[in-house]
């Protein structure tokens, strides 16, 4: 990693033909956000940047939060349109040292999966001479910009399925995915590096919170591993999904046993560090959703207060579809 520098700026095709700015300005954090992002006029976007950055982050080898990196783009982008993306994250790396331009950068690349290092395409078709263009044809992961092997296959991964329940025609099954990177550095406990782009400030303290409870308990968790969570659904409330995400954290840190098929659990805690699981609200409808939802090979957990209420017939309703179910009051190995 070279000496960070305090501005950077990198530049993008726009499908316009016109070409857009990002800046990254580096400095002290100071109790601020660790990324912060403005697209002119379009909030939407710059959350998206935000995102985009702090996921391309997880494929970084180290992890230093004492910096606030703020970009921000010269004009507002159209909702559609994602080929910014590369340019936002190499402005990023630029800012603080983990990537060095020999010359002034125009990139065009988006992904689905920023977290794995992966570039997925871009939308500008012809690509004049020097513009770095991502995509499977030309620069297919980030490591490729140093001739570093594909990140993603440092990046193990695992989801979790939790009940949506609000009452309504659209109960469905959420999930969790947790992916993790083994850290070049160990960290101090308290200070691991887990990301949630997906989420509020105060939501994302909470699952902070869960997993660093969790892996207290597990013992060999903490400040080993730059953690990424996303949800398929943020809009949700409460914290019922808490169960799914420590399954989701043990399965992808190889702490938990696969299933067949899915993990699907609801649970809560007051003492994760304990391993303690307690219950949650909404035991007959989001029982009633796991009955309507699960297939063959998943794997059904509750909470252990539940299991002398739960619906007649249950059990062999779920053994019937090649489910299995039980009720844990402690995490380990289910």
């Amino acid at each position: 990693m070279t000496a960070p520098v305090f501005e950077a700026s990198c530049r993008s095709i726009l499908p316009d033909g016109s070409m857009l700015t990002i800046t990254a300005t580096r400095r002290p954090r100071a109790g601020r956000a660790d990324v912060k992002c403005s697209v002119p006029g379009v909030p939407a976007q710059a959350e998206r940047m935000q995102q985009v950055v702090r996921l391309a982050r997880h494929t970084e080898p180290r992890y230093d939060s004492r910096d606030q990196v703020v970009l921000s783009a010269d004009r507002a982008l159209d909702a559609a349109t994602r080929d910014w993306e590369l340019a936002a994250v190499l402005a990023d790396r630029i800012v603080r040292g983990v990537f060095q331009a020999a010359r002034p950068v125009v990139a065009n690349g988006w992904s689905d999966a920023w977290h794995l290092g992966r570039i997925d395409g871009r939308a500008l078709v012809n690509v004049p001479d020097g513009v770095l263009a991502g995509g499977p044809d030309a620069l297919p992961h980030l490591g490729a910009l140093t001739g570093q092997p594909d990140p993603g296959a440092a990046t193990a991964s695992a989801r979790a399925w939790f009940p949506l329940h609000s009452g309504g025609e659209h109960d469905d099954l959420g999930w969790v995915e947790v992916s993790v990177r083994p850290l070049a550095g160990a960290l101090d406990a308290d200070d691991d590096a887990i990301s949630v782009p997906d989420l509020d400030a105060l939501r994302q303290g909470q699952v902070r919170s869960v997993l660093a409870g969790a892996r207290h308990f597990d013992g060999r968790g903490q400040g080993q591993w730059k953690t990424t969570v996303r949800f398929g659904e943020t809009g949700f409330s409460g914290d019922s999904y808490g169960l799914a995400l420590v399954m989701a954290d043990r399965i992808a840190r190889g702490r938990e046993f696969m299933a067949r098929g899915r993990v699907i659990a609801t649970g809560t805690s007051s003492a994760w560090h304990a391993g303690k699981v307690e219950t949650v609200d909404a035991l007959a409808p989001k029982c009633a959703l796991i009955l309507r939802e699960a297939g063959p090979g998943d794997r059904i957990l509750l909470p252990k207060a539940w299991e002398n209420a739960l619906p007649q017939g249950m059990r062999e309703a779920l053994r019937a579809r090649g489910a299995s179910l039980a009720c844990v009051e402690r995490i380990g190995i289910i």
